[in-house]
């Protein structure tokens, strides 16, 4: 039991730490501290939600149908270059106001909206979720246990992110700082996209 438990906890937790686009849009909402622990639950609460389902066969419906993982692909392409032109711009253009308080801030419905597009529109989340991690799950003694073992890297690792970005907002409030961040992110984000288009999944 406690073998198929670490075995989640570790397998997942480094799948879960290359799916990068999420862990960018997760870390830039920390550092700004902008509704950035309900990004970070929500994260939390899709990747167990996928599990589950993944362990109860919906992989096999997943299977039966490319022509949706490849909508999904580009739609996925698509918002990611969106998100990099975003935070390209704030590069370019800097920010009035630095200070935690003076950024103008999204709504939480804003934020939420977004998390869940970088979470769902991201083909590879599926293939990891959904394939992958269910596929070494069959393997073990107790797949409910490695279930809960994946779970309890989601959670440790959004929480990470979203812990760490906050508590290095105050170090991170000088203007080249953020533009850094900002373009960081932008690149990170166009890489993906176009590794996405150009190799498919």
């Amino acid at each position: 039991m406690l073998e198929s438990y670490l075995t989640g906890l570790l397998v997942c937790g480094g799948i879960i730490v290359a799916i990068g686009a999420q862990n960018a849009y997760i870390l830039g909402q920390a550092i700004r501290r902008e509704h950035h622990w309900w990004s970070a639950g929500l994260c939390m609460v899709s990747d167990i939600v996928l599990f589950s389902l993944g362990m109860f066969g919906v992989s096999a419906a997943l299977m039966a149908m490319p022509d949706a993982l490849e909508i999904m692909r580009w739609l996925g392409v698509a918002f990611l270059v969106w998100l990099a032109i975003q935070a390209l711009v704030r590069a370019s253009r800097g920010r009035a106001a630095l200070e935690s308080g003076e950024i103008t801030r999204r709504s939480l419905k804003g934020v939420l909206f977004t998390t869940l597009a970088v979470t769902l529109l991201n083909p590879q989340v599926y293939l990891d979720t959904l394939l992958l991690i269910p596929a070494i799950g069959a393997q073990q003694e107790n797949p409910a246990t490695f279930v809960a073992g994946a779970s309890s890297a989601s959670i440790l690792w959004f929480g990470a992110l979203a812990w760490g970005g906050s508590a290095l907002a105050p170090v991170l409030s000088r203007p080249m700082a953020w533009r850094v961040i900002d373009g960081v992110i932008g690149v990170m984000m166009a890489v993906i996209a176009i590794q996405l288009a150009v190799s498919g999944l």
